[in-house]
């Protein structure tokens, strides 16, 4: 009985010190219409990290290859962020002229940085990776 107690103190301290280290992080989901009468979508991720006038438009989500990824609609890029422990927090569409471009505030429990990207490469990560491979050539 003695054991069983000790076990269960030191799985609740285990616990309890992980749930200190996790911390609640944010990220939008920038979505622009691939043409006036299409549904799909092409998705720009702000993690609220400082990024140069230059490169704001390489912010669009890429898969393994550096390809961008088109989305069937907002829905299917939250489908695909959750599969990465994202979670809805918030959306809405602000419409310039004819365009509707759509803002999802995400959110995901994370205990280090290395995961808040986990799962996620973005075109201008893929064109500095593909520059480090050549520069290695």
């Amino acid at each position: 009985m003695k054991k069983l107690f000790l076990f269960m103190v030191f799985t609740l301290f285990a616990i309890l010190m992980n749930a200190q280290n996790e911390r609640k992080v944010y990220c939008e989901l920038v979505g622009v219409q691939k043409g006036m009468f299409s549904t799909k979508v092409t998705v720009n991720v702000d993690f609220g990290q400082d990024v140069k006038f230059r490169h704001q438009g390489n912010q669009r989500l890429v898969d393994e290859n550096g390809e961008i990824i088109v989305f069937n609609s907002m829905v299917d890029a939250m489908n695909y962020m959750g599969t990465i422990g994202w979670e809805f927090e918030q959306a809405y569409v602000v419409t310039t002229g004819q365009q509707n471009v759509y803002h999802w505030l995400l959110s995901k429990k994370i205990t280090s940085e290395e995961q808040l990207k986990e799962g996620i490469k973005t075109e201008l990560e893929a064109k500095k990776e593909k520059q480090r491979d050549i520069d290695e050539d």
